[in-house]
């Protein structure tokens, strides 16, 4: 995966003013797109569309100096008008290509990113493989923006919104692993960009042939391996680096690529005030 997000990096370079099928890369490389974006976002810190959007702003900067037009500028590096050059501009400099065609500046410079393997994983990753049969998640879901650290709010106030004997009631119905109540993510961007909206179902798993109440939201989920991986401690930082970790980690020592699907934390001991947790990170998984 290092070396295929290389060739990637040096793709971008080569087509900083056109169009780039990330998705016919990823064929070429014998992956698919969802995992080389999500691991992309992982590994680099930001969306793969993000940094392609800043690495041709920064090359854009000297021809904004320079003095070119700008309607020029923006079918060169693949905008459709001057304004959504200049917006896109303003988004990585700070300031629109007028300003900085006065002033010189400000300009802020995207370096291209090249990726090395660094030895880690001096800590056990606590994981383990499954294969499940096609299953349902049944509960309430909303659509909430993603956040990539500390508590989602949004989350929080669809969750504390739910009377508690709902919460038993969810309990009661589910019938298969993962077990116990559970926080399901759904329709996630495939970039993982900050503030972009995924689906968040709190509810369980339940087999496939399963009735669901009318009141209730279902996700349907296909048959394939998974990936469990489990954690313990302050919550959800420790989740949420355990994510992070299995980029940064456990995918690239290991003959395994995300699939779709949607990834599920079930909760299996807390503390009261929740500031705690051990639990088990579900994360749907294909062979290389």
């Amino acid at each position: 995966m290092i070396a295929t997000l290389n060739r990637l990096s040096a793709l971008i370079e080569e087509t900083l003013d056109d169009q780039l099928d990330v998705s016919a890369f990823a064929r070429t490389e014998g992956t698919t797109e969802y995992h080389l974006r999500r691991m992309f976002s992982a590994l680099a810190g930001m969306p793969l569309s993000e940094y392609i959007r800043r690495r041709r702003m920064t090359l854009a900067a000297s021809d904004v100096v320079a003095g070119d037009e700008l309607l020029d500028l923006a079918i060169r590096y693949g905008y459709g008008s001057s304004d959504a050059f200049g917006r896109a501009f303003r988004a990585v400099h700070g300031a629109g290509p007028s300003d900085v065609r006065r002033d010189g500046g400000p300009l802020r410079a995207q370096p291209q990113l090249r990726f090395r393997l660094t030895v880690e994983g001096t800590t056990p990753m606590d994981a383990r493989l499954t294969e499940r049969p096609a299953f349902r998640l049944i509960g309430h879901a909303t659509r909430v923006p993603l956040i990539h650290e500390g508590v989602n709010p949004h989350i929080q106030a669809h969750v504390a919104a739910i009377p508690m004997e709902e919460h038993l009631r969810l309990k009661a119905l589910s019938d298969t692993e993962p077990s116990g109540l559970l926080q399901v993510t759904a329709d996630i961007d495939d970039d993982r960009a900050e503030g972009s909206e995924l689906t968040y179902l709190h509810g369980v798993a339940v087999t496939a042939g399963t009735a669901v109440p009318d009141d209730l939201d279902v996700v349907e989920v296909r048959a394939g391996m998974w990936a469990v991986f489990r954690g313990s401690g302050a919550y959800p930082e420790t989740l949420q680096s355990t994510w992070a970790a299995t980029a940064t980690e456990w995918f690239p020592s290991n003959p395994w690529r995300l699939r779709l699907g949607p990834e599920i934390v079930a909760i299996l001991d807390r503390a009261d005030d929740f500031r705690t947790a051990t639990f088990e990170l579900w994360v749907p998984i294909e062979r290389e």
